[in-house]
């Protein structure tokens, strides 16, 4: 458990109380199910329900002899309830509850998971309405290419996490999958209804078809959706780090007073937030690829996967939960310099601009490869000398025979990028 980064309710979560505090609640949702049946006595199940208790240190001392945890988990609830206690796990594998305990605790941890992804989503949309008309140049390979706006980009990322939104909402329904099957998921000692009631009081889906455990695949979606929400967290991160530089600086984390960004230099203000996202992304990315490792088992099951399951589970819904927290905190606060924008959008003296003159000179009947000849040598000049590209356009004699300079000024024209991002919010019913 990555204890640094972990938030109160995430912690809650995988803690040993929590963990042994499932155990319990599936144990007992299992024991009443039987008694339904009339497999358990009633009289049983109201003691087991009274005396019902552990404690996570005795549980960790019998674990130091038993060397199995859930023997050690079972011996301690034996010793609080007595002999009623011999109707607990009756007919179950360690896996049953293992397996439907930590579909629980994926789920509770992916409703938290689900909630910050929202919250996400909605702050990007909002700095996507505030900033739909900071007009920004769009770039390629690094490179100027064409004008958006800040806010165009805005909507791009929270179009993407909305898709994670509904990527996650299939992760953890997946991962809400219980069994109580036995030792190898023929319900030798219990009948497949049990299981089918026991994961519905639950709230979970009971397994069509199982193993001694719940296949791994489920898990293996629910760590791989995480890495790709990670990956485009990231995305968004080098964006910004990009956009920090002191060449761009047309965006910046913000800085709070008495904040030191170098041991060093003490004018240093430095990404280290989004520096941060980039390497937790890896750390997910890891993850998932363990997870996907962990799909296949030796026959009906092996404890390869156990272990690994262990770390990387909890490890990486508290990263990600950390990481939705300090993005939604960043994007929040992010600090955005709109007239750095327009000087960047202004530094290659109007080249920007090509294609609009490209596409006017072929409506006027030249041929593209014409055209593009005319407009490119004029563009490489700029390039070369520094020049205007709007004054060298005018100046070219077999342009100007098919534009006049009215035409070319109407190219240059920056508000023009406006009508077709207006129609693009529209489609995503951002306000305009």
């Amino acid at each position: 458990m990555i204890d640094r980064y972990t938030t109160p309710e995430m912690a809650q979560i995988w803690s040993e109380q929590n963990k042994f505090e499932t155990w319990k609640k599936v144990e007992i949702t299992v024991t009443e199910v039987l008694s339904d049946r009339g497999e358990v006595p009633k009289e049983a199940v109201k003691v087991i329900n009274e005396k019902a208790a552990f404690s996570v240190e005795r549980i960790l001392e019998i674990e130091k002899q038993t060397r199995h945890d859930v023997i050690a988990f079972l011996t301690n609830m034996a010793e609080n309830i007595g002999p009623e206690s011999r109707f607990i796990h009756m007919g179950m594998t360690s896996s049953d509850l293992l397996d439907t305990s930590l579909a629980l605790l994926c789920q509770e941890a992916g409703e938290i998971i689900l909630t910050k992804l929202k919250t996400f989503k909605e702050v990007l949309r909002s700095q996507a309405v505030t900033h739909r008309e900071s007009f920004q140049i769009g770039r390629s390979h690094g490179v100027h290419a064409e004008p958006i706006t800040f806010g165009l980009k805005l909507a791009l990322w929270s179009e993407e996490i909305g898709r994670h939104i509904d990527r996650w909402e299939r992760a953890v329904d997946s991962i809400a999958t219980g069994k109580i099957s036995g030792a190898v998921g023929t319900y030798q000692h219990l009948d497949p209804e049990v299981e089918e009631e026991a994961c519905k009081r639950l709230g979970l889906q009971a397994a069509t078809v199982s193993s001694q455990v719940v296949q791994r695949d489920h898990h293996a979606e629910y760590l791989t959706t995480l890495a790709n929400i990670a990956a485009s967290l990231e995305k968004i991160a080098v964006e910004i780090r990009h956009l920090q530089r002191t060449e761009v600086l047309e965006a910046e984390e913000y800085f709070q007073k008495g904040q030191k960004g170098s041991s060093a230099m003490p004018h240093k203000r430095n990404p280290i937030v989004t520096e941060r996202i980039t390497g937790m992304a890896r750390l997910l990315r890891g993850n998932a690829m363990v997870a996907m490792e962990n799909v296949a088992l030796w026959h009906e099951r092996d404890i390869s996967h156990s272990s690994v399951e262990r770390v990387i589970i909890p490890d990486s819904t508290t990263l990600m939960d950390y990481m939705l927290n300090k993005m939604t905190y960043l994007m929040e606060n992010l600090l955005i310099y709109p007239e750095n924008m327009v000087e960047n959008l202004n530094r290659t003296g109007g080249l920007i601009f090509s294609q609009e003159v490209l596409l006017a000179l072929i409506k006027k009947g030249a041929t593209r490869e014409d055209a593009y000849a005319m407009v490119q040598r004029n563009a490489m000049q700029v390039w070369e000398d520094k020049l205007d590209f709007k004054i060298l356009l005018k100046g070219d004699s077999e342009i100007m025979g098919l534009l006049n300079e009215n035409e070319i000024n109407n190219l240059f024209d920056l508000n023009k990028v406006m009508t077709n991002i207006n129609k693009i919010y529209k489609r995503l019913e951002l306000e305009i």
